[in-house]
């Protein structure tokens, strides 16, 4: 199933995201992890690319098991840093191969002291009509509401991602964010620039202080002061800051429903009890 199609179904989209463990004892923790989800009937998940080829490998075949054993359209994420276009092919051929028809397209994190391949590619965009010169897959891309941390300016950010959209993306996936208004601000920036795809949001759940912070350091998003008192509040108590995590991305979630979002993009972690309680509180069990 080409996920594209899906939102024309005139209704939200629910999906979950993974990541690729380094180890089989993670690989068998996750599987236990979509087994708990899959009731909760995902339109989709999505498996996130690793630095390494190995991960690389795991993605794809990941990606493939969700789909033929476990029976969820599922999206592979794909990066360009650190690939040429000999490997990107590879990867791209072994994609289609094993029946993968939804790819997430993304540069990905530059490393520390990297030299890009002279055949290789730096910028989303330029992957992403890499892709469409050969490759049939439902694409999208991802979409920072508070601006790229690299970007120049929020103007110079929607610049970049209306010609990113203009190579030939399907929908668009946001970073995380907790304050609904960033979002709904930002939507109606990309509608006036001409972007008329889905901007489905993305949802990060509170798991811990120290990994929102680290997270929200990383790609740029903001903490409302609201929920940063609270946050304080709960003085590094672990059940504490889980229950906040929860009740504030369920409020999140309702506001967005309400308002018209076309959907939910739950970054789990890897790990379903905060996902699965958000979802029972808005869908029911």
């Amino acid at each position: 199933m080409r996920i594209a199609e899906l939102f024309t179904q005139k209704r939200p989209l629910c999906s979950f995201e993974f990541f690729p463990p380094k180890t089989e004892e993670g690989f068998a923790a996750l599987y236990t992890t979509i087994a708990d989800l899959k009731r909760l009937n995902p339109d989709y998940v999505s498996v996130t690319w690793g630095a390494g080829g190995s991960t690389r490998r795991k993605t794809i075949e990941l990606v493939s098991q969700i789909q033929n054993e476990i029976d969820i359209t599922a999206m592979a994420h794909f990066t360009c840093v650190g690939a040429t276009r000999e490997d990107l092919t590879q990867s791209l051929d072994r994609m289609h191969d094993a029946g993968i028809a939804n790819v997430l397209a993304l540069s990905g994190d530059l490393p520390e002291g990297y030299v890009q391949p002279p055949d290789g590619f730096r910028y989303a965009s330029e992957l992403i009509a890499f892709i469409r010169t050969k490759w049939n897959f439902c694409l999208a891309g991802g979409c920072y509401p508070e601006t790229h941390p690299a970007a120049a300016s929020p103007e110079t950010d929607l610049k970049n991602l209306v010609h990113k959209v203009n190579q030939g993306l399907d929908f668009l996936i946001t970073q995380l964010f907790f304050d609904n208004e960033v979002y709904f601000a930002f939507v109606e920036r990309a509608r006036t620039a001409g972007i008329t795809i889905p901007i489905v949001p993305g949802i990060m759940p509170i798991v811990s202080e120290k990994g929102v912070r680290r997270m929200t350091q990383l790609c740029g998003a903001s903490i409302p002061n609201e929920l940063n008192a609270r946050l304080l509040a709960c003085e590094q108590d672990p059940a504490c800051i889980q229950e906040l995590g929860i009740t504030w991305a369920t409020q999140q979630c309702q506001d967005l429903l309400k308002r018209g979002a076309p959907g939910l993009h739950f970054y789990t972690l890897n790990q379903s009890p905060a996902t699965r309680r958000i979802h029972e509180r808005l869908f029911g069990s």
